[in-house]
């Protein structure tokens, strides 16, 4: 006998809870991120009295950028690295660490549609990170006695469907990874535009 319209819209409703029901329980619990910290690497001391951080840049909060839904945006990584790195180890003066730029642009990618899409995980999305800083040595009166600016970028894709705890995790690493090659480049101009400034006993 063929089941009834009302019949059968039971079915695909029972149908709909229970694959419901079983995704449920196989969500692996929420994973807690670690902070992103550099004080494990040796302090770069500088020949000034004070450090200050300076964050400039401001999120757009609308798409396509997406920093702000980082759990560890890249501007607060970057001043993670000046508290943990930078050090004041002088009489006078100030370093004055300055973020302009701190941005996680989002891209949709296309995907594959009709049968080969069903049967197929293309990239879903591409993120581009963008980090640009300057670091400055100003005189007691505002003088600059010396700066450097430096630039890190960082893109990664993720697969369509991805979960939020994965696409998360992506995040992190990304920034990671970002402010690791920020750290490489700001320690090579530090030495080389900056020396007369680090304090080295």
């Amino acid at each position: 006998m063929m089941a009834t319209p009302k019949t059968a819209a039971r079915m695909l409703v029972l149908a709909a809870l229970a694959a419901a029901l079983a995704a449920c329980e196989t969500v692996p619990p929420p994973r807690t991120l670690p902070e992103l910290s550099f004080a494990h690497l040796p302090p770069i001391r500088l020949a000034v009295a004070r450090l200050e951080i300076d964050d400039r840049y401001q999120p757009p909060f609308k798409e396509p950028n997406v920093e702000h839904r980082l759990a560890t945006p890249p501007a607060r990584a970057a001043a993670s690295w000046a508290r943990d790195r930078l050090r004041a180890d002088g009489a006078d003066g100030v370093a004055r660490f300055v973020i302009s730029r701190a941005a996680v642009v989002e891209t949709h990618l296309p995907t594959r549609g009709g049968i080969v899409g069903v049967f197929t995980r293309d990239q879903g999305e591409r993120y581009d990170a963008d980090l640009e800083v300057m670091l400055e040595i100003l005189s007691e009166r505002g003088t600059r006695l010396g700066f450097i600016n430096a630039h890190a970028s960082r893109s990664r894709t993720v697969e369509e469907g991805i979960s939020l705890a994965e696409r998360e995790r992506v995040w992190f690493e990304m920034t990671a990874a970002l402010v690791q090659d920020l750290d490489g480049e700001l320690g090579r101009q530090i030495r080389t535009h900056l020396g007369d400034f680090v304090v080295t006993r």
